[in-house]
Parts: structure tokens; sequence; C-alpha cells
């Protein structure tokens, strides 16, 4: 992916590792949480990349929103994997999504203000 924009280059490469950790969790048999924590952790990127074409800023604030909301999912699903017995190690993908949930913020209140 060829992008000089860090938020659609950091939620591309995020939805990569999150299909990864999806197929791990399939792998074990982990069917639900694995249609979980893709459904939402691919979602953020998409939100961003259709944000891309907004209409307005006020639809490019809400398409970021979006995404951030999917971000919080995508973390509540995440932190159950970490804490719950018998899943993989979900450590590095929740950094990754706090990062995201943190630049998302920032581009929501800078584009507000």
């Amino acid at each position: 992916m060829k992008s000089k924009n860090p938020v659609l280059e950091l939620s591309f490469r995020f939805a990569l590792d999150i299909i990864d950790f999806a197929e791990n969790l399939e792998e074990k048999r982990k069917f639900v949480m694995s249609k979980q924590i893709l459904r939402a952790g691919t979602s953020i990127g998409a939100n961003v990349r259709e944000s891309q074409a907004c209409e307005s800023k006020l639809d490019f604030v809400h398409k970021m929103k979006i995404a951030s909301k999917e971000a919080e999912e995508t973390e509540y699903w995440l932190l159950l994997c970490k804490h719950s017995k018998n899943y993989p190690n979900s450590e590095e993908l929740l950094d990754q999504v706090l990062a995201l949930r943190k630049l998302l913020g920032k581009i929501i209140y800078s584009a507000k203000n």
C-alpha cells in the first residue's frame, strides 16, 4: 500500500494483522470471537478509507467517529482474549489499536476545531 497518510497506513496494517489473528483463532476453533474481531478490526480501516472521499467536513468527522467506535469495540474483544484462558496473546494488537484510537481522537479533535 502506497500512502503518505499515517492513519490510512496504520489502519491498513492493523487490518492485515487482525486477519492473521482471526485466522489463528479459527484454527483454535474460536469461531465467534474470530468473527467479532475480524469484523470490528477491519472496519476501522474501511471507515478511515471511506472518510477520504467524504462530501463535507461533517461527513469526514462522522466517518472518523465510526472508525473510532470500531477501534473501541476491537479493543474490547482483544481484551477478552487477553484475559480469557485458552486464547492467543493479543498484546501487540492491543498496542496497535491503542495507537489507532489516539490518532483517530487527534484527527477528530483537529477536524472539529
